[in-house]
Protein backbone atom coordinates (compact mmCIF):
# COMPACT_ATOMS: atom_id res chain seq x y z
CA UNK A 1 0.00 0.00 0.00
CA UNK A 2 1.22 3.45 -0.88
CA UNK A 3 1.71 5.99 1.88
CA UNK A 4 -0.11 9.33 1.65
CA UNK A 5 -0.38 12.09 4.25
CA UNK A 6 -2.92 14.91 4.08
CA UNK A 7 -2.50 18.25 5.83
CA UNK A 8 -3.84 21.77 5.77
CA UNK A 9 -7.31 21.27 7.17
CA UNK A 10 -8.83 23.48 9.82
CA UNK A 11 -11.67 25.75 10.82
CA UNK A 12 -12.55 28.54 8.40
CA UNK A 13 -15.43 30.95 8.04
CA UNK A 14 -17.80 30.78 5.06
CA UNK A 15 -16.22 32.48 2.09
CA UNK A 16 -12.73 31.68 3.31
CA UNK A 17 -9.96 29.59 1.78
CA UNK A 18 -7.80 26.63 2.67
CA UNK A 19 -5.10 24.74 0.82
CA UNK A 20 -4.87 21.03 1.43
CA UNK A 21 -1.70 19.06 0.74
CA UNK A 22 -1.29 15.39 -0.06
CA UNK A 23 2.30 14.25 0.25
CA UNK A 24 3.42 10.86 -0.98
CA UNK A 25 6.26 8.83 0.42
CA UNK A 26 7.85 5.71 -0.93
CA UNK A 27 6.63 6.30 -4.45
CA UNK A 28 6.59 9.02 -7.08
CA UNK A 29 3.47 10.95 -8.00
CA UNK A 30 4.84 11.02 -11.54
CA UNK A 31 3.42 7.52 -11.90
CA UNK A 32 0.07 7.75 -10.12
CA UNK A 33 -3.21 9.56 -10.59
CA UNK A 34 -4.41 11.17 -7.36
CA UNK A 35 -7.94 11.77 -6.17
CA UNK A 36 -9.38 13.96 -3.43
CA UNK A 37 -12.48 12.76 -1.63
CA UNK A 38 -14.47 13.99 1.33
CA UNK A 39 -16.89 12.54 3.83
CA UNK A 40 -19.33 14.59 5.88
CA UNK A 41 -20.86 13.21 9.10
CA UNK A 42 -23.64 10.78 8.30
CA UNK A 43 -22.96 10.91 4.57
CA UNK A 44 -21.19 8.70 2.08
CA UNK A 45 -17.73 9.55 0.84
CA UNK A 46 -17.81 11.55 -2.37
CA UNK A 47 -15.26 12.42 -4.99
CA UNK A 48 -14.12 16.03 -5.05
CA UNK A 49 -11.34 16.23 -7.64
CA UNK A 50 -8.60 14.26 -9.33
CA UNK A 51 -5.43 14.86 -11.29
CA UNK A 52 -3.73 12.47 -13.67
CA UNK A 53 -0.09 11.47 -13.14
CA UNK A 54 0.87 13.72 -16.09
CA UNK A 55 -1.08 16.63 -14.65
CA UNK A 56 -2.87 17.06 -17.97
CA UNK A 57 -6.25 15.78 -16.80
CA UNK A 58 -8.05 17.50 -13.93
CA UNK A 59 -11.59 16.72 -12.91
CA UNK A 60 -13.94 18.34 -10.41
CA UNK A 61 -17.25 17.49 -8.85
CA UNK A 62 -19.98 19.87 -9.97
CA UNK A 63 -20.37 21.11 -6.39
CA UNK A 64 -16.81 22.50 -6.30
CA UNK A 65 -16.22 23.60 -9.90
CA UNK A 66 -14.99 27.18 -10.08
CA UNK A 67 -14.06 27.19 -6.38
CA UNK A 68 -11.51 24.40 -5.98
CA UNK A 69 -8.29 23.93 -7.93
CA UNK A 70 -6.12 20.82 -7.94
CA UNK A 71 -2.43 20.97 -8.75
CA UNK A 72 0.76 19.03 -8.22
CA UNK A 73 4.41 19.73 -7.51
CA UNK A 74 6.46 16.76 -8.62
CA UNK A 75 9.61 18.12 -6.99
CA UNK A 76 7.84 18.04 -3.62
CA UNK A 77 5.92 14.86 -4.46
CA UNK A 78 2.78 16.68 -3.35
CA UNK A 79 -0.70 17.29 -4.72
CA UNK A 80 -2.60 20.36 -3.57
CA UNK A 81 -6.27 21.22 -3.36
CA UNK A 82 -6.84 24.96 -3.21
CA UNK A 83 -10.30 25.58 -1.82
CA UNK A 84 -11.81 29.06 -2.17
CA UNK A 85 -15.24 30.50 -1.40
CA UNK A 86 -15.81 27.74 1.11
CA UNK A 87 -19.34 26.90 2.16
CA UNK A 88 -20.66 25.09 5.26
CA UNK A 89 -21.56 22.15 3.02
CA UNK A 90 -17.85 21.71 2.24
CA UNK A 91 -17.35 20.55 5.82
CA UNK A 92 -15.98 17.04 6.18
CA UNK A 93 -12.90 14.88 6.37
CA UNK A 94 -10.86 15.20 3.20
CA UNK A 95 -8.85 12.24 1.95
CA UNK A 96 -6.41 11.84 -0.87
CA UNK A 97 -5.96 8.53 -2.61
CA UNK A 98 -3.78 6.79 -5.18
CA UNK A 99 -3.81 3.64 -7.29
CA UNK A 100 -6.90 4.70 -9.15
CA UNK A 101 -7.68 6.41 -12.40
CA UNK A 102 -8.39 10.02 -13.34
CA UNK A 103 -9.81 10.17 -16.84
CA UNK A 104 -11.60 12.72 -18.96
CA UNK A 105 -14.79 10.71 -18.36
CA UNK A 106 -14.47 10.49 -14.58
CA UNK A 107 -12.40 8.93 -11.83
CA UNK A 108 -12.44 5.96 -9.46
CA UNK A 109 -10.90 2.69 -8.36
CA UNK A 110 -8.56 4.22 -5.80
CA UNK A 111 -7.01 1.70 -3.43
CA UNK A 112 -4.51 3.54 -1.22
CA UNK A 113 -5.81 6.22 1.12
CA UNK A 114 -4.39 8.76 3.51
CA UNK A 115 -5.69 9.23 7.03
CA UNK A 116 -7.66 12.38 6.19
CA UNK A 117 -7.70 15.98 7.35
CA UNK A 118 -10.71 17.72 8.89
CA UNK A 119 -12.18 20.78 7.18
CA UNK A 120 -14.84 22.72 9.06
CA UNK A 121 -16.57 25.69 7.49
CA UNK A 122 -18.55 27.58 10.10
CA UNK A 123 -19.12 31.07 11.41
Amino acid sequence: QLHLVESGGGLVQPGGSLRLSCTASGFSLDSYDIGWFRQAPGKEREGVSCISHSGLIKKYADSVKGRFTISKDNAKNTVYLQMNSLKPEDTGVYFCAAEGGCYTTGWGGFGSWGQGTQVTVSS
